[in-house]
């Protein structure tokens, strides 16, 4: 299943190839602190494959905060944060927002409160690796 997804201006746009196909997405409502002031609600499938667009470069900052280890890709365009990403020993992984899929029916999507405040660096990685995507292609189009 192709899950398409986007800033609000679409300035960054994601393919998400769902694999295998299913009738719920699940959903991580993050209570981090930056999720939280931000509503992120985040969703991955190690099985699939991410490719991200970006049409201006130049108009995406990517923000880091705690441990580091992760890169939320702001448009500084509209503000959205559509993907984070964590490249972990060489390897790049990523989960996107659900909140930024087009076309989506969210009556899919089976939320569920995730914390992740306390969990040390290593625990964090792994966790990652076991359930981030893991086949992420970024793409620059223009700039």
């Amino acid at each position: 299943m192709r899950i398409n997804g986007s800033c609000h201006c679409r300035n960054i746009t994601f393919a998400l190839d769902w694999q295998p196909d299913s009738e719920t997405i699940p959903a991580r409502v993050c209570t981090c602190s930056y999720c939280r002031k931000r509503g992120g609600v985040w969703t991955a499938c190690p099985a699939g494959s991410l490719r991200v667009t970006i049409d201006d470069p130049s108009r995406v900052s990517a923000y880091r905060f705690d441990t580091g280890t992760a890169d939320f890709h702001v448009c500084t365009r509209c503000g959205d944060v559509p993907v984070v990403t964590s490249r972990i020993e060489g390897r790049l992984f990523a989960v996107v927002s659900v909140n930024a899929f087009d076309g989506f029916d969210r009556s899919r999507l089976a939320q569920a409160t995730s914390n992740v405040e306390g969990e040390h660096e290593d625990a964090r990685l792994a966790r990652r690796e076991r359930n981030w995507i893991g086949d992420v292609v970024f793409v620059a189009e223009g700039g």
